[in-house]
């Protein structure tokens, strides 16, 4: 009677599950492996060296500069602008998938068209054009069409650099956005679809419930990685006189003449900040994965009928 009592108890534990990808994997080193670390570490070890006893780095002078409030201060206006300009052109993004979807010719049509030309000019040319758009519409009027209800607006005094920064950089990411989402949309099974159907669920509900949940296994890790180039995109800002981080720096060695240890601060902070966003993009990919993992159990023991044989396949949740 005590056995059964203990047999039952530890039966009833839960067993400890491990993942067959975080199983330790033993590879014989090879004569080839230790020939390529001596030559990764002669290659850095060089870079190093060189990095340290040159004085033309001017170290003192970089570290000197790295805080300065005006170094700050574009730094700043380099996160609004990658906040702003992502938010935005996510939301446009979405609009794009969408049509570019639509079983309407005319308005995936137009999605296509818009994809096409933005992706297809150079994001430097496409902000010097908004910049001088006031040349081609130096007045517009918004109203109501067919009456005498209108505004005047004067593009020049909004069309500020700021301004034309945002724009540019978010009308050309809306066009990478559109087909980063509308691979994600292509991504979810057509039995979702018509399950979501089924359930009386249509447009806007079913893309809210249904669709945009399983795309984001799809779609986030992608995000990430455009936010990390957007952040080093706004540095093409600085052509339009924007106090952005490298403008910031340019602005200092005008005046001081110290060319390449300002360079050195601007590039360092972009490394620090892509540094600070690709932890987060590493968890969020880990957690949006959508490879199959099959939880093994413990080594088998005779006792144990079954065990070390995979157990049942689990997906990670997706909300």
């Amino acid at each position: 009677m005590k056995t059964d009592v203990i047999e039952t108890t530890i039966r009833s534990r839960p067993v400890s599950q491990l993942l067959a990808e975080e199983k330790k994997r033993i590879t014989p080193k090879r004569p080839r492996d230790y020939v390529a670390w001596a030559i990764a570490i002669a290659i850095v070890t060089g870079l190093v060296w060189t990095a340290v006893t040159n004085e033309n780095y001017r170290w003192p002078v970089v570290f000197s500069y790295f805080t300065t409030q005006t170094i700050l201060n574009g730094l700043l206006i380099t996160l609004v602008l990658t906040v702003v300009s992502m938010a935005l052109s996510t939301v446009l993004g979405l609009v794009l998938a969408v049509m570019r979807m639509s079983h309407q010719r005319p308005i995936s049509g137009l999605a296509q068209l818009y994809i096409t030309f933005f992706r297809g000019t150079p994001v430097l040319v496409q902000l010097i054009f908004w910049f001088n758009i006031a040349a081609l519409y130096p007045h517009l009027s918004i109203g109501i069409p067919f009456t005498h209800i209108s505004a005047p607006v004067n593009v020049n005094a909004i069309m500020t650099p700021m301004t034309a920064a945002i724009v540019g950089l978010t009308l050309n990411q809306a066009a990478y956005m559109s087909e980063i989402i509308r691979g994600g949309f292509a991504s979810v099974p057509r039995g979702q679809h018509e399950a979501a159907e089924s359930l009386g669920m249509r447009g806007f509900t079913k893309l809210r419930r249904v669709i945009i949940p399983q795309t984001m296994p799809t779609i986030v890790p992608a995000t990430g990685n455009q936010v990390i180039g957007m952040l080093k995109e706004t540095s093409l800002v600085s052509v339009l006189g924007v106090a952005d981080l490298l403008q910031s720096a340019q602005a200092i060695y005008a005046r001081t003449y110290q060319t390449i240890p300002l360079l050195i601060v601007a590039s360092l902070w972009y490394l620090i900040m892509t540094l600070v966003l690709s932890v987060p993009q590493s968890m969020i990919e880990r957690r949006f994965s959508r490879s199959t993992r099959t939880r093994l159990t413990p080594a088998a023991t005779s006792a144990e009928p079954g065990a070390g044989q995979p157990v049942a396949t689990m997906r990670e949740s997706l909300l």
